[in-house]
């Protein structure tokens, strides 16, 4: 039970804060569509999520010197459209916003149901901008220039143009309708001072490629996290994915080295229609202990159960791999998601793995390979970082705990090294 309570403290000041403590939010991935450059717009598709407990509405600023129109919200649980308005920031301060801008004008979105304790509420804000100082014309090219705060974007060209030049290390993926789209995660500090380049490719009609050779960026959340290397497809059929889209998030907490141990949330979203349940296959070498698991968006509890060896083959379960006398999988059930609708599910679990975590020679060194985009590790207390193979952001949690958070744009996986000493 205290294990429970303080992971669930420490996930709350994990959170990343927006505006004020009554509009925090987390998880957020903007797509800008550019409309036909003489209009100087673009479409603007926003996912976020409100984490505030108790939040009854959310607060999205409209960006000064942008005209805001053809504006919807939709909430990604249900599927269906949210209540909004458009407020002063009077207004906006009236209604729950205490620091909003009186100068500002804000989207406020009247949120399907109260943001539960430890959990949030998924909406997606749907605008088009019209706002000459970031969409222009430089003679024959196009541009976009704009500082990009959210960490996960993807810019979409007009149909029937080619980018020309990318400031920002970037995927270049090709959309469904022939579209070139530019997608980043930014893991800097700052934001991203996002400037491309394009032109309209002369007598080229937009054309659907092929279904083999690339996926949609909007698949990407139901995709593989990274290219298979073991045994490559034939160029015709390598598949590449948005790595920025995919919404799936780990945070490790580092029991102490002697016992090998280490607890972990993992938060992903299942919008697959008639998906029932998530099977988390357990590395060979591993054991697994305490699992449970709830629904982000309403804050109830999931069935969950540890089957071994025989018993998944009993079950009729499949895991990608033959079933042995150790496999060991845990099957985690929720509601059968429906069509147009998603569910945000939470795992947590305890690791014992003797060959991964150790204490050697009064260091700790843990070891492990991120498949996923976003992958967080915390020390255990007491520790301070002496080592990681690879970069990350590192800060200090209220409790004084050493938290790293890693990054990786590209997709593929990273394989983390860390030792750590006693203070």
């Amino acid at each position: 039970m205290m294990r429970n309570v303080a992971c669930a403290l420490l996930i709350a000041s994990m959170m990343p804060v927006c505006a004020s403590a009554q509009n925090r939010s987390g998880d957020a991935y903007t797509r800008y569509e550019l409309l036909a450059p003489e209009t100087s717009s673009f479409k603007i598709i926003y996912d976020v999520s409100a984490v505030s407990p108790g939040a009854k509405f959310f607060f999205n600023p409209i960006r000064r010197g942008s005209i805001a129109t053809d504006e919807s919200v939709i909430d990604l649980m249900t599927g269906r459209p949210l209540e909004f308005k458009e407020v002063s920031g009077a207004e906006a301060r009236e209604s729950g916003l205490p620091s909003a801008d009186l100068d500002g004008r804000y989207i406020r979105v009247a949120l399907a149901r109260v943001v539960p304790e430890g959990g949030e509420a998924r909406i997606r804000i749907i605008k088009t901008y019209k706002d000459p100082k970031s969409y222009f014309r430089d003679g024959e090219a196009i541009v976009f220039d704009r500082p990009l705060g959210i960490r996960r974007n993807a810019v979409v060209l007009p149909a029937g143009h080619e980018l020309i030049s990318c400031n920002f290390p970037s995927q270049i993926l090709e959309e469904a309708d022939g579209r070139i789209a530019i997608s980043f995660m930014n893991a800097n500090p700052g934001q991203a001072a996002l400037v491309l380049r394009a032109k309209a490719m002369a007598g080229r009609q937009p054309t659907t490629p092929a279904p083999a050779p690339t996926g949609s960026s909007r698949q990407a959340s139901a995709a593989p996290a990274t290219i298979a290397r073991a045994s490559e497809p034939p160029l015709g059929r390598v598949r590449v994915f948005e790595r920025a889209v995919q919404d799936r998030e780990i945070v490790y907490f580092l029991h102490e080295p002697q016992m090998h141990a280490f607890s972990l949330y993992h938060d992903f979203t299942e919008t697959r229609d008639g998906v029932d349940r998530y099977l988390n296959i357990v590395r060979r070498g591993s054991t697994v202990s305490n699992p449970s698991a709830k629904l982000l968006d309403t804050g109830e509890a999931l069935k969950t159960e540890t089957l071994k060896g025989a018993a998944i083959t009993k079950a009729g379960i499949t895991i990608g791999e033959p079933i042995q006398a150790d496999s060991e999988v845990v099957v985690v059930r929720f509601p059968a998601v429906k069509a147009g609708q998603s569910l945000r599910i939470r795992i947590e679990e305890t690791y014992t793995d003797p060959a991964r975590y150790q204490l050697i020679n009064d260091e700790l060194m843990w070891r492990r390979s991120f498949g996923r985009a976003r992958n967080d590790m915390v020390l255990p207390g007491g520790w301070y970082l002496t080592v990681s193979s690879m970069p990350a952001t590192v800060s200090q949690m209220p409790d004084g705990r050493i938290r790293l958070s890693f990054v990786n744009a590209r997709p593929d996986s990273l394989d983390v090294f860390v030792k750590a000493r006693r203070r």
